[in-house]
């Protein structure tokens, strides 16, 4: 992809998953690689096995002084930041919406939206204090688009990175910064590795995957592929823009029998769910 080789990139949440097939993508096309991660010993062997120069930080995403840590590293190690791929996410807790705590709540927003806003502000400022604009890249959720009735406070902060996304494109484009988002599916990662048997959790993600129009879950490698992109310069007419990399999920019309209507026991889900029938 255009414009990626030399260049500098942060990838938060890089320890696993998606973000670990973005640094490796990126690494791929030629960028030197800032993984960020709490994982200490499973981020030190993402950064070790880049194709690239590679350089790895801990840091709390949500912390002030983390976020600015991570990015110093990043500039006393390569001279400059490029790109940025802001993943890191946690689930939160899959309680019901009245058993929900204000702690497990404020817990998810604080990694997933404060955690984001960090990101984004460092990057800005890092982009101002060298004299050139970057490239950055959000991690959404097909839950940034959609409703469910669990995962509420999981599913708010992704929405609310959406309206991260649409400021900060706002206030880039101005100054050639772009800003876009990825909104994943089904993509069995360690983000629900702690939840093989709840509803909704690690086990039946393939198949609750089966329904898309693509019939399968997604791979970290799918998304870092539009990840690469999005922050390359072939998509150097795009910003605030969310890509949906689902297998086709948001499209679905579930009332329909192409779409699932029928197939699903919601008398059993809903009695799980509110412990009595719904009707």
């Amino acid at each position: 992809m255009r414009g990626l080789t030399g260049k500098v990139a942060i990838v938060t949440g890089a320890a696993g998953g998606i973000g670990a097939a973005t640094a490796r993508r990126l690494a791929e096309e030629g960028a030197r690689v800032v993984a960020v991660d709490l994982d200490e010993e499973r981020l030190r062997k993402v950064a070790e096995s880049l194709p690239t120069e590679g350089h790895w930080v801990r840091a709390d995403v949500s912390d002030e002084n983390d976020v600015a840590a991570y990015v110093g590293a990043a500039v006393e190690r390569f001279g400059r930041v490029d790109l940025h791929h802001l993943n890191a996410g946690i689930p939160g807790s899959f309680a019901t919406l009245p058993a929900l705590t204000v702690a497990e709540f404020d817990k998810v927003m604080a990694v997933n939206v404060r955690g984001v806003f960090l990101g984004v502000r460092a990057a800005f400022r890092q982009y101002e204090a060298q004299g050139s604009p970057g490239n950055i890249v959000l991690t959404g959720s097909i839950g940034s688009l959609r409703g469910s009735a669990d995962l509420l406070a999981y599913q708010t902060s992704k929405h609310a990175v959406l309206g991260i996304l649409k400021g900060a494109a706002m206030y880039g484009g101005p100054l050639g910064v772009r800003v876009n988002a990825v909104a994943p599916g089904i993509v069995p990662t360690d983000l629900f590795a702690a939840t093989p048997d709840v509803a909704g959790g690690k086990d039946d993600m393939s198949r609750r995957a089966s329904s898309t129009p693509l019939r399968r879950a997604g791979t970290g490698d799918d998304v870092a592929g539009v990840v690469a992109f999005l922050l390359s310069d072939d998509a150097a007419y795009m910003t605030g823009e969310v890509v949906s990399v689902d297998g086709g999920a948001s499209i679905v019309s579930t009332v329909r029998p192409s779409g699932g209507a029928g197939a699903w026991d919601f008398a059993a889900y809903d009695e799980s769910l509110y412990g009595r029938p719904t009707v």
